[in-house]
């Protein structure tokens, strides 16, 4: 079978009626809202992400986490706060994507937090620079229960790679692929659905039929190219490619550099999902890595409670007042449609 049909297939496998009602609730209450232009929502989020640790063995230029500079604490994530969550919200939501800043593997209870949410009939999936992806956690990955396994994989050579991901081992990284695609096919298992990650910068965009070509010859599933957020981009930025295929940006009239988005006053994300910091703080989405529009706190609070409080609803109904001015929204490239 298709390894794309596969992995589509195993996600509707997660959907029961009780989850099939809820999705039903949150599209039609996004589209009322968007209607209406007020913040009307009903349901539970499709999609979730959990973070397992700020912490991350590389630096990477333009990561909070690779710079060391966040102005939150940092820290792991707690079985106890996770277990919590999970069970609030695994009766409605499908989808954990357990990651947000920081590298996942560093976590000790990373195998436990996917065999907790697995266990839940959850689709789980997380993202990984790959270095810690020896034989024996290649096994464990396999063994889990994980979904779906993104590995970020930013140039085919060694000196283009540790240009963005610095500190960083390509041999690492392929040999890690490598070790999942094995343990895969010991064990006879589809899972998980394996994808390379590709950050297209201009130091590597030279290189992206590249890495297919190495996805191929690895049994990688798949191969996704994703457009880089840079943060200072009106004057030009070293990192932002030439191919406008690839970029955020385009230069406008003036010489400058601006974000394609339109910033539309409406926001999927709002609606169908949502983030948890590691010490159980509830951001509006992955474009808020410093959590600095904190919702909710779910070692204070229900997260029901929270998802459709005050807090909650003022900031759904500042989107569809006036988007653009909000911070984390003014660089991003996501949430103007449904299922992207």
């Amino acid at each position: 079978m298709n390894a794309k049909l596969s992995d589509g297939l195993n996600f509707l496998s997660r959907i029961n009626s009780k989850r099939a009602l809820n999705i039903a609730s949150v599209v039609s209450s996004y589209y009322a809202a968007r209607f209406s232009r007020k913040p009307y929502h009903a349901g539970f989020p499709i999609s979730v992400s959990i973070e397992p640790t700020t912490s991350c063995n590389l630096r990477c230029p333009e990561c909070p986490s690779g710079l060391r500079e966040f102005s939150r604490p940092t820290g792991m994530l707690k079985p106890e706060l996770f277990n919590k969550v999970i069970d609030e919200i695994s009766p409605y939501t499908p989808y954990l994507i357990l990651y947000f800043q920081g590298e996942p593997y560093l976590n000790k209870n990373f195998f436990d937090f996917v065999n907790y949410a697995a266990a839940k009939n959850m689709y789980v999936a997380t993202s990984t620079n790959a270095h810690y992806l020896n034989d024996v956690n290649a096994r464990k990955t396999v063994e889990s229960g994980l979904s779906r396994l993104i590995i970020s994989i930013d140039g085919t050579t060694q000196e283009t790679y540790e240009q963005y991901r610095i500190g960083g081992q390509l041999s690492k990284v392929l040999e890690g692929a490598k070790n999942v695609v094995a343990w895969k096919k010991k064990l006879k298992s589809r899972l998980p659905h394996v994808i390379f990650q590709y950050l297209v910068v201009k130091p590597n965009e030279h290189q992206v039929d590249d890495i297919q070509k190495i996805a191929r010859e690895i049994g990688v599933d798949e191969v996704k190219f994703k457009t880089a957020q840079v943060y200072d981009y009106e004057n030009g930025n070293e990192l932002i490619p030439d191919n406008q295929k690839y970029s955020r940006y385009r230069k406008n009239a003036s010489g400058k550099f601006e974000i394609k988005n339109a910033l539309l006053n409406h926001c999927w994300k709002l609606w169908h999902s949502c983030v948890f910091t590691w010490d159980g703080k509830v951001v509006p989405c992955c474009f808020d890595k410093d959590a600095t529009h904190v919702l909710g706190d779910v070692e204070a609070e229900s997260f029901a409670g929270l998802w459709h409080g005050l807090e909650y609803q003022k900031f759904r109904g500042a989107v569809l007042r006036s988007r653009k001015e909000i911070d984390i929204c003014q660089n991003c490239t996501e949430g103007t449609a449904v299922w992207v």
